[in-house]
């Protein structure tokens, strides 16, 4: 039972997204259906999932316990797919979510009916009657009833909304936030930080007043210090919100313009639920009641729940007869249209590869890799894993497998699961794979170092071929300039022998990618292998590391030349 201490919203933030539930439900009810969930039980899930190749981390060596909590209990117990009282079971809503082919309307369903209070998250005394809201639901309608919600909106006035009967004041504040940044003449960053600052201080002042302004882990009293804090905590519920809600496939992101929107085709999907599901919060004091609820997989209702409606929705993707769709039930529907947007989705993503493969999105590659450079993205990480895959598309032929997520336009949604590499390059006899990340210094190699060789290990095995790997950032750390060139000198069985990893800055990746939109011909796979099979022998000829990294980067700057 967790406890409302806060005066704003949150978000579940663990995971941070929500289908990396998935194996870990999976691990949770394979492994522990019928346990008691406790601190044994607790710890030994968490043993379990770090032993899991999806499993991203290594959960808190002090306190194994309290990462299975935080793992479990903050998403996959509050969305309602575990039930963890009296023992350890799934529950009707978990079956369906751990169910591919409509896990994304699971996910909304409970998301729906995620609400504050509940018997899961109650009021303290010192803070009562502050919450009555279904948190995503609302927002929702305020994405709905604006066109579009941008992030710093969502993060300084969607969090106020704790109360589904402040919502036509929250709007109000949102249009009066738009036309005073209209009016001024104060750069966005400052007005913005001084609107939020100013906002935060009016949430919270009694606490100001009362000389409560000390936080959590930190010795520091100040006020600055204290809106500090309450900005960056409503900065990454309003991150985890626009996850969670991405994930449903009802909204898409400007990335440049970091808002949401309801995508056109699901318009009447959202209205649909605005007007039928109920805003206030159901058995608040009455666990049983809340869970049989909760638990259950048909509620709410939703717009294709309606039979009609449903045969509408697949006739319009016009690849399944009329006959069929009249003897079909309502789940083999369902499961049919979303076969369907996953046919679309492949076509219209195939449209793409082909222009990239002959050179039409050239400048617009070109392009996105300035602007990630620039943090110009919501997503950054995301649009830097995209854009990369665009570019290897079109740098050389092959057949290039990005294993990020599409949404179903085509459009990228979420980055590569933890245990495969980013981009898998097949150019027939051998295989290459691409790993790129934002990450900088010391956390870059701590993040990416061992991951690297073990994907490009697992793509040897699973291929029975030759190999290689490019790793992009924008600057490459030396402790993993280091580790690679040790991969590439030594024979490690388990990397399936020597490990020949490039490490490029991204500045060189787009060089090469430059070159070959210059190229008076279409370069081939056979010059990827050159580049590779060089840096092998560079760091056979090396005297250290940094002499091989000079000498690798200097021939991808020049890999077109024989």
């Amino acid at each position: 039972m967790a406890r409302l201490q806060g005066r704003t919203l949150f978000f579940i933030t663990s995971p941070r997204t929500p289908m990396k539930m998935l194996p870990e439900i999976e691990i949770l009810i394979n492994n522990f259906t019928g346990f008691i969930w406790n601190g044994q039980s607790q710890e030994d899930f968490m043993k379990c999932l770090v032993a899991d190749p999806n499993f991203e981390g290594m959960g808190s060596p002090k306190d194994l316990a309290f990462s299975a909590r935080d793992r479990i209990n903050r998403g996959p117990k509050a969305l309602g797919f575990v039930d963890l009282k009296p023992t350890i079971s799934i529950t009707e809503a978990g079956k369906k979510f751990l169910d591919e082919e409509v896990s994304e309307e699971a996910l909304l369903r409970q998301l729906l009916k995620f609400q504050l209070p509940s018997p899961y998250h109650i009021e303290t005394e010192n803070l009562s009657n502050i919450f009555s809201v279904k948190p995503y639901l609302e927002i929702f309608r305020l994405i709905y009833t604006l066109e579009k919600v941008t992030f710093d909106e969502l993060m300084i006035f969607g969090m106020q909304l704790t109360n589904y009967k402040k919502f036509d004041e929250i709007v109000a504040k949102i249009h009066k936030f738009r036309e005073e940044k209209r009016k001024t003449a104060k750069s966005y960053k400052v007005f913005m930080g001084e609107y939020r600052d100013a906002e935060i201080e009016k949430i919270y002042q009694y606490e100001i007043s009362a000389g409560k302004t000390k936080t959590r882990e930190s010795k520091d009293v100040s006020l600055a210090k204290f809106v500090k804090t309450k900005a960056s905590n409503m900065r990454d519920y309003t991150d985890a919100c626009f996850r969670y809600l991405r994930a449903t496939g009802l909204v898409s992101i400007s990335q440049k313009g970091k808002s949401l929107s309801i995508l056109p085709e699901k318009i009447e999907e959202v209205k649909y639920f605005l007007e039928h599901i109920d805003r206030k919060p159901v058995f608040v004091t009455n666990e049983k009641a809340y869970k049989a609820y909760l638990f259950d997989a048909t509620l709410p209702v939703l717009y294709t729940d309606n039979r009609e409606n449903l045969e509408q929705e697949v006739n319009k993707l016009g690849e399944v007869s009329e006959e069929t769709i009249k003897k079909a039930s309502v789940i083999e529907l369902k499961k049919k249209l979303k076969q369907a947007t996953v046919r679309r989705k492949e076509n219209i993503i195939k449209d793409q590869i082909q222009q990239l493969k002959t050179y039409q999105s050239y400048l617009d590659v070109m392009s996105v890799f300035n602007d990630i450079r620039d943090n110009n993205y919501y997503d950054v990480p995301l649009m830097f894993e995209w854009n990369t895959w665009r570019a290897m598309t079109m740098l050389d032929g092959g057949n290039i497998k990005a294993n990020l997520k599409f949404d179903d336009n085509g459009q990228p949604m979420a980055t590569a699961s933890g245990n495969t590499a980013d981009i898998i390059c097949d150019y027939g006899d051998f295989a290459l794979t691409v790993e790129v990340t934002m990450q900088s210094g010391q956390r870059q190699y701590e993040m990416e170092g061992e991951p690297v060789s073990r994907h490009l290990a697992k793509v040897k095995k699973e291929q029975g071929k030759d190999a290689y790997c490019f790793f992009i950032a924008p600057k490459i750390n030396d402790s993993c300039i280091a580790h690679f060139y040790i991969l590439h000198l030594t024979n490690i069985a388990f990397y399936g022998g020597k490990s020949i990893i490039l490490p490029l800055e991204l500045a060189v990746f787009e060089k090469m990618v430059e070159q070959s939109g210059t190229a008076q011909y279409i370069p081939n796979p056979e010059q990827i292998r050159r580049l590779c099979e060089f840096s092998m022998q560079a760091a056979q000829a090396a005297s250290s590391e940094k002499e091989w990294y000079e000498a690798v980067k200097n021939k991808a700057l020049n890999w077109l030349t024989v």
